[in-house]
């Protein structure tokens, strides 16, 4: 299984689409089958990805923050 090229430049509009690309990145560089240059690609397209939905998760926690009075409150089920 090959990666497809990276673009470090396109930048996913959605979490799920950031989280889906940064999941078959690592199965490809996992498989063992990627040329050192395309590990390294895919290691800086990965790093990209993860800060990115890092940063949407923070938002969204603050905004969550925000909705609850300030307070970050626990899941209930």
């Amino acid at each position: 299984m090959t990666a497809a090229p990276a673009t470090p430049d396109a930048e996913p509009a959605r979490y799920e689409d950031a989280l889906a690309e940064l999941e078959r990145l690592v199965q490809a560089m996992e498989s063992g089958q990627m040329p050192l240059d395309g590990l390294l690609d895919s290691y800086r397209r990965g790093a990209e990805l993860l800060a990115l939905c890092r940063g949407r998760l923070q938002a969204v926690e603050a905004q969550v923050k925000v909705l609850e009075d300030g307070q970050l409150k626990d899941w209930t089920s």
